[in-house]
């Protein structure tokens, strides 16, 4: 029996959309249209692959008057901060701009005797299994440089946003791509352990929570199919004495609380140092609380409901227990009347909070942060890093000399200095301990979707 899919809109708690999975056998063929594809697509010039993406991504951009909608409708997002196509579309530009040089053949000698050369080659089938919270701008990141180094791709979006990947793959195609090059498809779970198991394809990119990482690198265990994997963070923020203090709290707050907290690389733990604490509490207290938590289709509302009820229960388990434990909620729940128990959650601020606390150490991913005072960098360093993820780490100071050394101490993927929950396209999106392993965009990001290929020519016996 075919297994249906449904996405429940955490606007209204109704059905939004469904889907059938597809079934084992038809999932295996898709992979082998696309590794039939492969060989074609590779021999095109790489200047007609890099035209086609940017095609695609200019194809995806004219949809954005009813791709915004169909977000908030899907997973809450507020339709007042529009879609994320000048995410996509600059993470796909950059990409494109330096394929050429990154993937440029590195010839170590070309004499009368000997060419040696360390060629680039694409995997060849790549598995992108994106996530609901950003479901364009994750999936980009490894889709346009794919695709631009000569992969095929295969794309599989969470449930909660599963219209998204057939956006996608129609919006690539629409624009010239042949349609075996890049497909979408709607599979189960079972079903996907099954074709990583196969070894259907060749680089496997996740980004999701460490216990579904787990479970593909298990599923893909003994093939040796290359794998990325992004999955999750508790990133802190650190405000240092002599750090802008209006910025800081702009920007941390913005950061725990923009997305209804659901941000890879948002901020869930700052620590102050004892000088500033007092002020820089307050100023958090008054920006969080003129948030406005409704509808996300009401261009009024700032802060939107979590993308299901479930996952707004974690949240408000994690704050019960900490208040339980000595935790002081700093949010009145009353400037927040939506709050209606499921999928629309109040935001809060936490402090006397401790490490021993979940909310402090593991992801809460909804809009909560706790706020704890450090005496000096050593105190904030021991903190920031007493965690089982490293995604990026948010430093305010006026010394970015300081920053900088404090940042070689950290734990981390990416140091933020003055600023935070940002991908930079031009710098690699990586991550360290339970965060997972891989890197997208960048130079590396071609590195890591293509193989190395070396040629080893004597031109005389």
């Amino acid at each position: 029996m075919t297994k249906t899919l449904k996405l429940i809109s955490p606007v209204n708690g109704e059905v939004y959309v469904e889907r059938p999975a597809v079934p084992l056998d038809e999932a295996r063929d898709t992979a082998a249209r696309a590794r039939a594809a492969q060989t074609a697509w590779a021999a095109r010039p790489l200047e007609e692959r890099i035209a086609l993406v940017q095609a695609g991504v200019a194809r995806l951009g004219a949809m954005t008057e009813e791709i915004v909608p169909e977000l908030a409708w899907m997973m809450g997002r507020p339709v007042r901060y529009g879609g994320e196509f000048g995410g996509v579309k600059e993470r796909a530009d950059y990409m494109a701009g330096i394929a050429a040089d990154a993937l440029a053949p590195l010839v170590i000698e070309d004499s009368g005797t000997f060419r040696r050369v360390l060629k680039r080659e694409p995997h060849g089938v790549v598995f992108v299994i994106a996530p609901w919270n950003y479901p364009y701008m994750t999936a980009i990141n490894t889709i346009a440089p794919a695709l631009i180094a000569g992969n095929t791709v295969v794309l599989k979006h969470a449930t909660q946003t599963l219209l998204v990947g057939e956006r996608m793959a129609r919006a690539f195609i629409e624009a010239g791509v042949p349609a075996d090059v890049i497909q979408a498809v709607v599979l189960d779970h079972a079903t996907t352990e099954a074709l990583l198991a196969q070894r259907a394809f060749d680089f496997v990119n996740f980004t999701g929570s460490v216990a579904g990482g787990q479970t593909i690198e298990r599923a893909a265990a003994g093939t040796f199919a290359a794998l990325g994997l992004e999955l999750g963070g508790k990133d802190p923020g650190y405000v240092m004495e002599d750090a802008d203090l209006d910025a800081a709290v702009a920007t941390l707050m913005d950061a725990a609380m923009f997305n209804s907290g659901q941000c890879c690389c948002g901020i869930e733990r700052i620590y102050v140092v004892e000088s500033l604490y007092d002020a820089f509490l307050e100023k958090s207290i008054a920006e969080v609380s003129k948030l406005t938590l409704g509808n996300p289709l009401d261009p009024d509302t700032t802060l939107g409901p979590m993308a299901s009820a479930r996952f707004a229960q974690v949240v408000r388990d994690q704050i019960a227990e900490a208040v339980a434990a000595g935790a002081t909620p700093r949010i009145d729940p009353a400037l927040f009347p939506a709050d209606d128990g499921g999928a629309y959650l109040a935001p809060q601020i936490l402090t006397e909070v401790t490490h021993a606390m979940r909310v402090m150490r593991e992801e809460s991913f909804g809009p909560v942060v706790g706020i704890m005072t450090v005496k000096n960098d050593d105190d904030a360093l021991a903190l920031m890093n007493d965690s089982p993820y490293g995604l990026t780490a948010s430093l305010w100071t006026a010394d970015a000399a300081r920053a900088e050394a404090l940042g070689a101490r950290i734990q981390t993927g990416t140091v933020f200095l003055n600023r935070a929950d940002y991908l930079d396209p031009a710098l690699c999106w990586t991550g360290c301990k339970d965060t997972g392993r891989g890197g997208a965009l960048s130079v590396i990001g071609f590195q890591n979707l293509t193989r190395p290929k070396s040629y080893h020519l004597k031109k005389k016996a």
